[in-house]
């Protein structure tokens, strides 16, 4: 969705057909017409059907009104913080609810309520887009030629991919959901908005990938009116074979690998003029470069907007505004909030060959990795993590001092959220600190991501040989670029051996490379990464399926993947003790979360209280709690 759009239609209509699943009538004298809203006479119209539509949209991210953080469309919370990747941050008073979720206390009251932020946000996403769905039907039925048949279709189609990417977001969450179409209709007094989450699992799965197979039909090729933020035909069917890995979990025999495989090889084969390719540089993925934002790799994302005339910045990255460097010397200024952590920095060594050294080393985790050590490292690291004496993209080399308390929770930030330097127009200039809000895209999934799972299906479907092809294709494209100076916008910035007036990186990559430089100028890093070249076959599928994990982490580091994924492989309780069992050495408030972790009660994440009360019909609560978190009083 370009800017113009965004301005043209979000900002004035995305309030007025919020249907946030925890609002209910109040009785007596406030039972009056709320004011400054619209009557729905007046959207029955194109404008207001479309308008109702992009409403929807903009529920992808925390809006002022959702809460703060916990609805972040990264999921930075639920799937970085609670995972190895990354640390809560900060200093331990600050956000305080976070903490509490980090370290597995997930019941208590202030956790209680950043899980109510999530359950508000996805589930406010899933009446806005039925919201749509009845509002074009009552116009195309009050006036047929109102709308022209394409856009119709289209606009069904965009509003069910939408339906369903906010209820696999509530199903990874919390496993057995509600599922709401727009029938669900009735007065909160009859029960409407408060159905039973007494579906199968499996049943969820098949209603989600029901939506977007009808959206699939539905939408044109490419993006409507050329707005790349939109669902197209494609985006619904890369979406689709993302549901189906889901679906397969951790078993190897599900009938899921092979419909995901068939999926994800019909998108891989689409016409060229709409076809999803890796960008030619890892650092053209997460960028304010205009020339990059929404490039190709981009199957779905958050369309974030500044400088468009909403006059708090709340547009622009609303749920990530918090994860920038804390320090009043360098530009952003606050708040250190998700640092990665010792354990996701140490998962980018690698061996003599490039590979990770995880992949057949016990000793990778045993030390921090700094920068100027010896050791070699995946490129993908400095593009990902800020580190000490390391530039921070086209910013000035990333400090200790930018870190608000590195005894609390380490020396590392987030990186790829950051804007650039070279483009001030990507920052805001209103609200609170507007230098820590930007318009980079907040990919929700992306053409790598969606490659690795492919390449899972085919580990789990007996092809190994394939699945090694798409982790070096991945592993190919890594190489590529690596951190340097700053941009270089004429040609990718690839492996400088000095930067004037900085400091210098030996290139690894080329032959016979020459460490050459002068007492004053030392490397931050010497990259290294290697393809996979002894056939899978003979190494097995447990090696290959460990591959293709182990790429999927350092490819999508620090994009609130990571719990999600150790979770449907079913290890998720054997990584995060194993991690906190180390990492306490390092970060000691978590020893409060040694050995906390257990299944089943750690499957899903609670489902909130408040939600659970509201649902109540004569007394009755509509939704049952998860296992171990207390049922309905």
């Amino acid at each position: 969705m370009n800017r113009h759009m965004w301005q043209r239609l979000l900002y004035s209509v995305a309030g007025l057909v919020v249907i946030a699943g925890v609002t209910y009538a109040c009785k007596g004298f406030l039972d009056q017409p709320a004011q400054g809203t619209v009557d729905q006479a007046t959207l029955m119209n194109k404008v207001g059907v479309e308008g109702t539509l992009i409403a929807a949209y903009r529920a992808l991210d925390c809006e002022s009104s959702s809460g703060a953080w916990g609805c972040a469309v990264s999921n930075w919370v639920w799937g970085g913080v609670t995972s190895n990747d990354a640390y809560k941050g900060s200093d331990l008073g600050d956000q305080n609810p976070i903490h509490s979720i980090e370290i597995f206390q997930w019941n208590l009251g202030d956790a209680d309520g950043y899980l109510n932020q999530k359950w508000s946000q996805v589930y406010d996403g899933v009446f806005r887009a039925n919201a749509a769905l009845r509002l074009l039907d009552a116009v195309v039925a009050a006036s047929p030629n109102e709308i022209p048949l394409t856009d119709q279709k289209a606009i069904r189609g965009e509003a069910l991919f939408l339906r369903a990417h906010y209820h696999f977001e509530a199903y990874r969450m919390w496993g057995h959901i509600p599922y709401y179409f727009e029938s669900d209709s009735t007065p909160v007094a009859l029960g409407g908005y408060r159905k039973a989450n007494d579906l199968p699992l499996d049943s969820i799965v098949k209603l989600i990938i029901n939506d977007l197979s009808t959206a699939e039909t539905l939408l044109p090729d490419a993006p409507r009116n050329g707005e790349k933020g939109r669902a197209s035909r494609y985006t619904a069917m890369a979406y689709k074979g993302r549901v189906q890995v889901y679906g397969a979990g951790s078993s190897s025999a599900s009938p899921y690998w092979a419909a995901a495989k068939a999926t994800f090889d019909s998108v891989k084969a689409a016409p060229l003029a709409n076809r999803y390719a890796l960008e030619a540089g890892f650092n053209r993925v997460w960028t304010a470069d205009p020339a990059y934002r929404n490039g190709k790799e981009t199957i779905i994302a958050f369309q974030a907007s500044v400088r468009d005339g909403e006059p708090n910045g709340q547009n622009a990255n609303f749920g990530e505004r918090l994860n920038f460097p804390y320090s009043e010397a360098n530009h952003f200024t606050c708040c250190g909030f998700y640092q990665p952590s010792y354990n996701l920095v140490n998962a980018y060594k690698v061996d003599t060959a490039g590979l990770p050294l995880s992949m057949d080393s016990t000793t990778w985790n045993v030390d921090t990795t700094y920068a100027g050590m010896a050791a070699p490292v995946d490129p993908r690291l400095d593009w990902t993590v800020g580190r000490d004496n390391v530039p921070y993209k086209d910013w000035n080399l990333h400090k200790r001092s930018w870190i608000r308390d590195a005894s609390y929770s380490g020396p590392y930030s987030p990186k790829k959220n950051i804007q650039e330097k070279a483009f001030p127009d990507a920052e805001n200039n209103v609200g609170w600190v507007a230098t820590q809000t930007n318009n980079v895209p907040i990919h929700i999934f992306r053409y790598a991501d969606m490659l690795l799972m492919s390449a899972e299906a085919e580990v789990e479907l007996g092809n190994l040989e394939a699945a090694r092809t798409i982790v070096n294709q991945i592993r190919a494209r890594a190489g590529v670029a690596a951190q340097g100076c700053g941009p270089d916008t004429t040609a990718l910035n690839r492996y400088p051996a000095f930067c004037t007036g900085n400091r210098a990186m030996v290139d690894s990559m080329r032959p016979n490379a020459l460490a050459t430089r002068d007492s004053l100028q030392t490397p931050w890093a010497f990259y290294k990464i290697g393809l996979y070249t002894t056939p899978w076959t003979g190494l097995g599928a447990a090696y290959a399926r460990q591959a293709v994990r182990t790429e999927r982490r350092l490819e999508l580091g620090m994009e609130g993947q990571r719990f999600f994924d150790l979770r449907r492989w079913g290890i998720a309780d054997t990584a995060i003790n194993n991690y906190v069992a180390t990492e306490v050495g390092r970060i000691s408030y978590l020893a409060s979360a040694a050995g906390t972790f257990v299944l089943p009660k750690y499957q899903f994440y609670p489902i909130p209280s408040v939600q659970v009360e509201l649902s109540k019909v004569g007394g009755v609560c509509m939704l049952a709690q998860n296992p171990g978190w207390g049922a309905c009083q």
